[in-house]
């Protein structure tokens, strides 16, 4: 295990999703609840999301990702891990901010599940209206 000081340590969030996130410079490998990214995550989509900070400040292979996430579904987790990798990032650097800003990595999706009313079958959902 490196240095307690090379441990850059965020959160990232999405939905009810929660990632705790430990970035440590590496050879690029990333752990998830203590299994390998593609144990955890096996859609393409999920991984290519997560790697996507990587990418786009051309990082990949430099840092080890060590995570925890709880909380929501696969793909909000995968979101709230992309959003604490890129979080970590810019604590890493700060001339990484405005690639991952422009790319929208840095702001957290506030959007939520909005709750189901009385005498409405979803949130929204009305019964169906009957005239007789």
């Amino acid at each position: 295990m490196p240095e307690k000081k090379n441990i850059i340590w965020s959160t990232g969030r999405r939905k009810s999703a929660v990632a705790r996130v430990r970035l440590l410079p590496g050879s690029g490998t990333i752990t998830i609840n203590a299994r390998t990214l593609d144990d955890y995550f096996p859609r393409d989509t999920s991984r290519m999301r997560i790697l996507e900070p990587f990418e786009v400040t051309e990082t990949a292979g430099q840092y080890d990702v060590l995570a925890n996430v709880e909380g929501g579904g696969t793909a909000a987790q995968a979101d709230a891990l992309r959003h604490g990798i890129s979080r970590a990032l810019v604590a890493a650097s700060e001339a990484m901010r405005p690639s991952l800003r422009k790319n929208g990595m840095l702001t957290r999706d506030s959007r939520e599940v909005e709750r189901k009313k009385y005498g409405h079958h979803k949130a929204r959902k009305r019964p169906q209206y009957s005239k007789r």
